[in-house]
């Protein structure tokens, strides 16, 4: 099955795609592959609402399923924010540095007990079609935020993001190692289960 992937972001790619051959079911296409250059305004209040929104999007362009990610960080102690505001935390135009460092801002202060925090990614597969399918999985992974950056991989706010059974950042780990343990790979893993149910995959 050709799929297209409702995302430009080269990292979220690579992770995807990364996770998704293992079933050995779809062809990926990214968004330069089918011609797809538009902005999508996220404009759902969940993970959910958004990840669907994009997967639409794509497919509605190019007539083929598509699937979206839609993920962000929920710290506890800011009520759950950034969340869907994730990537635009400091601003429409903000930059992974400066939405780590408001976020740091905004923690100044808070003892690293109270840091708790969690990635949350939720997956969508659409498939147009007289009467669409739709197949939506979420994932979480906790952790917290430390106090500072650690580690040089990853991206958003990896660094700042420990995952504690390891001890390390998202950013110290190898791509094996987040690919084991992220929301993303959750996310996904319970979309494959729920994908080879639905579309009877081998």
């Amino acid at each position: 099955m050709k799929i297209a992937l409702a995302t430009g972001n080269a990292h979220k790619i690579k992770e995807i795609s990364a996770i998704l051959e293992k079933l050995g079911s779809f062809t990926l296409l990214t968004p330069k592959d089918i011609g797809f250059t538009s902005e999508i305004e996220e404009t759902g209040s969940t993970f959910e609402e958004n990840s669907l929104i994009k997967a639409k999007a794509v497919s509605d362009f190019c007539r083929l399923p598509a699937i979206a990610d839609d993920s962000g960080l929920e710290v506890d102690f800011l009520g759950g924010d950034p969340g869907v505001y994730s990537a635009r935390f400091a601003g429409v135009d903000s930059t992974d540095e400066d939405n780590n460092r408001k976020l740091l801002h905004l923690l100044e202060g808070v003892k690293t007990e109270d840091r708790t925090a969690r990635f949350v990614s939720v997956i969508t597969l659409f498939i147009p079609g007289d009467l669409p399918k739709i197949i939506t999985a979420r994932g979480e992974c906790p952790g917290q935020i430390l106090h500072s950056e650690i580690g040089e991989s990853g991206f958003g706010y990896d660094p700042l993001f420990l995952y504690q059974p390891l001890n390390k950042t998202f950013a110290q780990m190898t791509a094996e190692e987040k690919n084991a343990v992220s929301h993303r790979a959750k996310a996904l893993e319970n979309f494959a289960k729920k994908a080879k149910e639905s579309l009877n995959l081998s």
